[in-house]
């Protein structure tokens, strides 16, 4: 059903919502979906960040062996 769109039918998709919605009622709900995709990066960021830290805070906790020792 949705194979057949194309671009004329994106179109009128994209004039429908127009006029249904309105130009401001669009502009701020996508300037809520780039400060939504900004907060999601900065997310993964520092959770990337935390990782790498307790990554090199992590002990060895390896037993040492006799052939260590000697």
């Amino acid at each position: 059903m949705l194979n057949n769109i194309g671009l004329p039918g994106l179109l009128l998709i994209a004039v429908v919502v127009l006029v249904l919605f309105g130009r401001g009622k669009i502009s701020s709900l996508m300037g809520e979906v780039g400060k939504g995709i900004t907060a999601f990066k900065r997310g993964v960021d520092d959770g990337k960040k935390e990782l790498e830290e307790t990554a090199e805070d992590a002990k060895d906790v390896t037993p040492d062996t006799e052939k260590d020792k000697a």
